[in-house]
């Protein structure tokens, strides 16, 4: 599975951005995408993610209200809809897929990663 995120760059305070992550390859055994961010000097975190096929989702709580995750599974496409972004959000996010099991949180659930599109939210 390869997995292709893009979307991402310089917005101001208060505005939005649409990343997506695009999958190819063998993705009929995907169950979950999410996306994580890692912002300069600290881990990366959980974002937010996704079933494939359910649309159950997850968010972090910083994000929660804020962030919407959808998918278009004709495409095998993810979106992470970001609006009223703050400065605290810039970070370079990642998509990520898992095979085994529903949502998570955690890194190391995830089976395959995306190559990561930079989000600079200026004040």
């Amino acid at each position: 599975v390869q997995l292709q995120a893009s979307g991402g760059g310089l917005v101001q305070a208060g505005g939005s951005l649409r990343l997506s992550c695009a999958a190819s390859g063998r993705t009929f055994g995907i169950v979950t995408m999410g996306w994580f961010r890692q912002a300069p000097g600290k881990e990366r975190e959980f974002v937010a993610a996704m079933s494939w096929s359910g649309g159950t989702t997850d968010y972090t709580d910083s994000v929660t209200g804020r962030f919407t995750i959808s998918r278009d599974n004709a495409k095998n496409t993810v979106y992470l809809q970001m609006n009223s972004l703050k400065p605290e959000d810039t970070a370079v996010y990642y998509c990520a897929a898992r095979k085994y099991g529903l949502l998570g949180r955690r890194e190391g659930l995830y089976d395959y990663w995306g190559q990561g599109t930079q989000v600079t939210v200026s004040s």
